[in-house]
Formats: structure tokens, sequence, C-alpha cells
């Protein structure tokens, strides 16, 4: 397995005695594990392209753990499990309805931070695959010229190419042209296939009824 296969636990806990506790048990489940004494630090970090999650602790001296968990909303960071000294049930509501994987009180039990670090992994790896499916659809994409890209949603719509061509005012045989070129450019090796790849990348099927 590459480093870049290697799954990374990430710590932010501003208490050093629970950064070495949390790391000798991540590193003695078989993971790689970086700490950081705040946020900010965690912020500006250079941090390794790999399947990972966050362990976050709540009460931190700049950027709370819910803040963070605010700020790395629109990113493509890793999943959140917060560990915390200081949790009460409206802190816990909040993290979970943002999508944090867990929220488990300190001490932890070691059997569930087990499981929620591997939950979170499977979660980030599955992230990255879907962030990766949809990067190669967009460089295909961007392969079709404008009027390939023009007759993609009336073929996903399952308009035969005279309807298609009687729509963009052109002929049958130059709509039969683009329709195989776009076949060959988004690599699809069926309609259906087409289809869940323009489904993936946002375009909507016309001619069907009410588009």
């Amino acid at each position: 397995m590459s480093n870049q296969d290697e799954p990374i636990v990430f710590v932010v806990d501003d208490d050093y005695r629970m950064r070495e506790a949390l790391s000798g048990f991540i590193e003695a489940i078989g993971f790689r594990v970086a700490t950081y004494g705040s946020s900010s630090q965690f912020l500006e970090a250079e941090r390794p392209d790999s399947p990972a999650c966050l362990i976050l602790d709540l009460e931190l001296p700049d950027i709370n753990g819910l803040e963070l968990q605010q700020e790395l909303a629109d990113r493509d960071a890793p999943p959140i499990i917060f560990v915390t000294g200081h949790g009460d049930i409206p802190s816990s509501v909040r993290a979970m309805k943002a999508g944090a994987v867990e929220f488990l009180p300190k001490p932890f039990d070691e059997r569930e931070l087990q499981n929620a670090i591997e939950k979170a992994i499977a979660i980030d790896r599955l992230a990255r695959q879907k962030r990766e499916e949809l990067g190669h659809l967009k460089t295909r994409y961007r392969l079709l010229t404008a009027r390939e890209q023009e007759v993609l949603p009336f073929v996903v719509g399952g308009l035969l190419n005279k309807e298609t061509a009687a729509h963009l005012g052109t002929s049958e045989i130059t709509i039969r042209v683009h329709r195989g070129q776009i076949m060959r450019k988004m690599d699809a090796r069926s309609l259906a296939e087409l289809v869940r790849m323009s489904d993936t990348l946002g375009i909507k099927p016309r001619g069907q009824a009410g588009s």
C-alpha cells in the first residue's frame, strides 16, 4: 500500500497528554497519526492526500471544535469524530446535524473510538472515490464541442436523432455523428451509462415531458 492509500488520523486537542494517549492508541490499531494543539495549527499544516478522519476536541484555545467543523464544511475535509470532556446535548446535536460521525465523551471507550475511526475512514474513502470519478467525468465532458454539449441533454432525454435534429434545426445525419462522438469522448458503453454520467454531472435531460 502506498502512502497515498494508507489512511491517516488527524487529532486536534490542546491537552498534550490527550494527544499522546490518542496518538499511541491510533498507532496501536494500525493507523498513521498526526497531532495538532489547536485548530489554527491544523488549518495551516500541509496534510497528506490520503483517506483520513479528524478527531476533534470541542473546547480549543483559538477556534473551537464546532467552529472548525463549520470552517471545514465547504472543503473536501475528512469526516469528524468529536472526543470531548465538555460535551453537552445541544453541542452534540449540533455536531451530528453538521455531519459528525460520532460524539464521544472523555475518557473515551477504546472500542467505540476504533469503530468510529474505521467508519469515518470508510466514509472518506467513498467520498474521495466519488470526487475522483466526478473529476474524470468533467475532464471527458470538456472534450465535447459546444455543439456536442448542446446535443447531449437530448440524447440522455431519450429523443431519436430526427427529433433532436428538429429541436436544434439541423439534419438527422449531423445529430447521428454528434451522438457517436459524444459516446466515444465520454467513453460510454451504452446509453444507460451515458445517462448515469450525465446525472452525476448534473446535466438535465431535455425533450422529455415538461422539459
